[in-house]
Parts: structure tokens; sequence; C-alpha cells
């Protein structure tokens, strides 16, 4: 529980397994470890993709399409 208190209001990028990007505002988890998000933006990396992102605001992750998060 201190390991994710410590992590509030911090900077996160999370990588999904469709290939997305997150960055924003880490604002907490729910019970079954769902990541929130806000002021963030999405980047979809690959051919023909727009790689300045957008801007999507409040986002909550579900954890099983999580593959990494970086502080």
């Amino acid at each position: 529980v201190s390991t994710i208190q410590a992590l509030l209001r911090q900077l996160l990028r999370i990588t999904t397994t469709d290939g997305r990007i997150f960055i924003g505002t880490f604002a907490g988890t729910d019970k079954p470890l769902n990541i929130i998000l806000v002021n963030a933006e999405e980047f979809r990396v690959g051919p023909g993709q727009n790689p300045d992102g957008r801007f999507v605001g409040q986002v909550m992750l579900p954890w099983k399409v999580i593959v990494k998060v970086e502080a």
C-alpha cells in the first residue's frame, strides 16, 4: 500500500496489450487494481498511426490490458 501511495500524483506511462501508450497523472486504483489516470494522453505506435497522440482526460485502465507501467 505504501508503494502505491508513493506513486500518487506521479506521472505514469502505461503500455497496453493493443500497443497503445497512456501518459498521465496517477490518481489511484480500485479494488480489482484498475489504474486511474487524469490529464492523460493516448499514443498509438506503429505504421500509419498518428505519433502526436490525443488528449483523453481521465481514463481507467483495466489491469488485464496493462503490459507495463513506468514512473
